[in-house]
């Protein structure tokens, strides 16, 4: 999706004048409208916007809207995630072989709100994000911009913002790979939309607007096989739990949980 697909679906506004010259600058970078200072629930049309105040948040428009979208590495999930998930012993992390001394470095080709890749550097991975919609890219571009300003007073979340970064070229995630010498990634993982995805009634209608936003990954298929042949070691995809195979390739094993899976394709055993 492009800037000229949204251009009658999204627009920015701004919190308050202060925000209003970055607002407009947003709006123009994006190839969109931008409202100026206006409420999200003041709004009948368009469908969406781009709220910019301390944070950049896509907020669904009317008085009955359900809660914004935005990235969020410091607090709220990320936070309890980072400080009591699990550590190495969660399942992403398993299935992307980190080892007692081995923390590979993984391209999260479909980043989308970057919740895996910053769980994934907080485990010690450095993550490169990959991202083609403008508009996913601009709400990452900000948490990361968040990320860096509260690490400047707490050295955990300083390590963790050095070991995660957005690929800037913004190309397809399907032409970047493809661009890559065969095995120079040592892991690539994919976590491509899916329809149905989503825990509760109110996740789900916080989510609409981003699903609204990024579709169902309709081409997801076509990632697996420049994917394969870019990695070194393997290739993980995270899929719900009765989904079907990416790509209708059975992969070399599969780590399951009670409402989702990796399905990971082994090329070369990682160490330990």
């Amino acid at each position: 999706m492009n800037g000229t697909d949204v251009k009658d679906t999204l627009a920015v506004v701004a919190s308050s004048d202060a925000c209003l010259s970055a607002a407009r600058a947003l709006a123009v970078q994006l190839d969109i409208p931008c409202l100026d200072c206006v409420s999200p629930e003041e709004i009948d049309a368009p469908a969406q916007v781009l709220y910019l105040g301390a944070q950049l948040e896509l907020c669904a428009t009317g008085r009955k809207a359900p809660g914004p979208v935005f990235v969020d590495f410091v607090g709220g999930s990320a936070a309890h995630r980072r400080k009591f998930g699990g550590g190495k012993g969660q399942q992403i992390a398993k299935a992307v072989g980190i080892r007692s001394g081995f923390y590979p470095r993984v391209i999260d080709a479909t980043a989308g709100l970057g919740r895996d890749a910053f769980v994934l550097a907080s485990l010690g991975c450095e993550v490169l994000m990959l991202e083609r919609n403008p508009v996913v890219r601009a709400l990452l571009e900000d948490g990361l911009r968040r990320l860096r300003e509260a690490a400047q007073g707490d050295a955990e979340l300083a390590a963790i913002a050095g070991r995660l970064s957005l690929e800037q070229t913004a190309l397809p995630a399907v032409e970047w790979l493809f661009r890559q010498a065969p095995e120079s990634q040592p892991v690539v993982y994919l976590d491509p939309m899916f329809p149905g995805r989503g825990k509760s009634a109110r996740v789900k209608k916080e989510m609409a607007a981003f699903h609204l936003l990024v579709g169902s990954d309709a081409d997801a298929d076509a990632l697996l096989e420049p994917a394969f042949a870019a990695c070194y070691y393997r290739t993980v995809v995270k899929r719900p739990r009765n989904a079907p195979f990416l790509a209708d390739r059975k992969p070399s094993l599969s780590f399951e949980g009670k409402s989702g899976r990796f399905d990971i394709h082994t090329k070369h055993g990682v160490p330990g």
